[in-house]
């Protein structure tokens, strides 16, 4: 771990220099407290040699953490240009070890922006935070592990079981391509400024064997129509996919359940049926 080139300002310093206050409308509540962030950087284990993606990263906190462990380098990514002009005096002390790109984290193609082996860390901005796992589930196999900040909600979501509140389509597709748990609950008063809802940090570990880009865009659809609908029998829930009763049939499900009620295996053989119609 390479110590910062002279002397770095506290991160209270940094975020008055810079006028950075939070702003609602990218999302944004802080995360400054140093035990905090050093715990969230220790999730993924050891990062010796590994090349480390943050996504929001403010004025930096999280992004401290990380720069104090092995890790090989830290990308962060930040939409916001008053964070980027705070984390270029980070950027300045750690020149080797820590890249700052000014861009919009939906429409980069993360998995190529850094060398494996790749890991994400990261507090997201609450209203980027579901579109960006959808997007790093389809690439999944790029990463070694993702650990994710969510609101509390959508944290239960990923890790959710069948047949459970939460349970729905961002937990199937999560724990689809994912061995997902829970690793952190975390009060509002651990931010700045305090969100209204609890936050939580959400470990993911991908799966071998990646599923071929026309499987995943299956299992979205499946995902799509059955709980769009959940409160329908799948058999009229699955209409829209043409063949519903078929389609049920084949992978041995009856048409009298619900979305909520299945397998991340059973959504696996309606999408395995469904990919297999249009071949």
């Amino acid at each position: 771990m390479a110590a910062p080139s002279g002397t770095l300002p506290s991160i209270a310093e940094t975020i008055a220099r810079h006028g950075l206050d939070a702003r609602k409308s990218l999302g944004q509540h802080f995360l400054l407290d140093p035990a905090i962030c050093a715990r969230i950087a220790a999730q993924p284990g050891d990062l010796t040699g590994r090349h480390v993606l943050e996504i929001g990263p403010g004025p930096g906190g999280l992004t401290r953490a990380l720069l104090d462990t092995k890790a090989a380098s830290v990308t962060a990514v930040e939409i916001d240009r008053r964070a980027i002009a705070a984390l270029a005096e980070l950027q300045a002390a750690y020149p080797d070890r820590l890249r700052v790109i000014e861009a919009d984290a939906l429409k980069l193609d993360t998995a190529t922006l850094l060398p494996a082996p790749r890991v994400v860390v990261a507090n997201l901005p609450y209203n980027i935070g579901s579109p960006l796992l959808v997007r790093w589930m389809q690439e999944a196999a790029c990463f070694k592990a993702l650990v994710l900040m969510f609101q509390q909600e959508v944290a239960e979501r990923i890790t959710a079981a069948p047949d459970s509140e939460g349970y729905g389509r961002l937990s199937v597709l999560a724990q689809w391509r994912c061995r997902c748990a829970m690793l952190l609950r975390l009060p509002p008063g651990a931010f700045t400024p305090p969100p209204k809802v609890h936050s939580a940090v959400v470990g993911l570990t991908p799966h071998p064997d990646p599923p071929s880009p026309a499987l995943f865009a299956s299992l979205e659809r499946v995902t799509a129509a059955a709980f769009g609908q959940r409160r329908k029998m799948l058999r009229g829930s699955l209409k829209s996919l043409g063949e519903a009763d078929r389609l049920l049939d084949e992978a041995g499900i009856a048409g009298d359940r619900r979305a909520e009620t299945l397998s991340v295996a059973e959504f696996d053989r309606l999408a395995q049926g469904l990919l297999a119609r249009s071949l």
